[in-house]
């Protein structure tokens, strides 16, 4: 019998809980013992300080980590674009600590990757591309001198923009956190498409859902896994294309009742990979 080829998980966000053992109560009915933990607020939360452990304790294996860089503004698409990841020049010194303190405490409890948004990296060669470059180098050296790989969430440039990106870096620590809802939201193209271009970097998949925008500029609109825009069945041949174990991690952002979005998720999982999900 072959090895399950994915493995499922929860972004530990997308419950909205207020400390580590509310977590683990939100998870219990939904039955997932594997997370992706946001991590900035075990390094400035009290709350929050001893997270790992007590997941840990209680049986919950930690996917991965998540950085949020300082002063994100996801308002409209112009104010993430200004505020987004490592391009503001105002918030870099503050991004890159708050980048070393995550490194330092994902090395310290063998979180093996981190994930990011890495801001909207340009589409042509220039000096802001190269400005972004370099800080998303020095971010990657920073998690690498850790023990740490990092993986730039797609959707905020196109495949072929951060491809191209992923090869300037050129760096071992890097790759992909690869999520399909994000480039609907974004405009970006087409997510089974874009498998293929980035398939060499994709270390995680996000399992989100989106509809495009009805005029360009504007958001699209996060929906229930399966109800969107995503073309599933065909986005999960393409991930099995790629010829490795993945984690699929489900995130939701949206939605007042976001649990049971997360179990929906799950069974449209089932429904997809049978046998092959772990």
């Amino acid at each position: 019998m072959e090895p399950p080829r994915f493995r499922v998980g929860v972004c530990s966000w997308s419950l909205r809980p207020e400390h580590p053992e509310h977590l683990l109560e939100l998870l219990s009915p939904i039955g997932i013992s594997r997370v992706q933990l946001a991590l900035v607020p075990c390094v400035d939360a009290p709350a929050w300080r001893e997270a790992v452990r007590v997941l840990r304790a209680r049986g919950l294996t930690i996917a991965s980590g998540m950085l949020a860089t300082v002063g994100e503004d996801y308002t409209t698409l112009d104010s993430i674009a200004r505020t987004g990841g490592v391009r503001p020049d105002a918030t870099w010194p503050a991004t890159r600590s708050l980048a070393a303190s995550v490194a330092a405490l994902a090395g310290a409890e063998s979180i093996g990757l981190v994930t990011f948004h890495a801001g909207f990296i340009p589409h042509h060669a220039g000096p802001e591309r190269s400005m972004m470059v370099t800080r998303l180098r020095e971010v990657a050296d920073l998690f690498h001198a850790a023990g740490v790989a990092v993986a730039f969430e797609t959707g905020q440039e196109s495949a072929t923009t951060l491809a191209d990106a992923l090869r300037e870096i050129d760096h071992p620590a890097v790759g992909v956190n690869f999520d399909p809802a994000n480039m609907i939201l974004y405009g970006m193209g087409d997510p089974v498409t874009a498998v293929a271009t980035l398939g060499p970097w994709i270390r995680q998949v996000h399992i989100k859902d989106a509809v495009p925008a009805a005029r360009s500029g504007e958001w699209g609109q996060e929906v229930q896994v399966g109800t969107g825009a995503v073309r599933w069945p065909a986005f999960m041949d393409a991930l099995r294309g790629l010829g490795r174990p993945l984690d699929l991690v489900i995130e939701r952002e949206a939605g007042a009742a976001r649990s049971g979005d997360v179990r929906v998720a799950m069974d449209r999982l089932r429904s997809w990979c049978g046998a092959e999900l772990e």
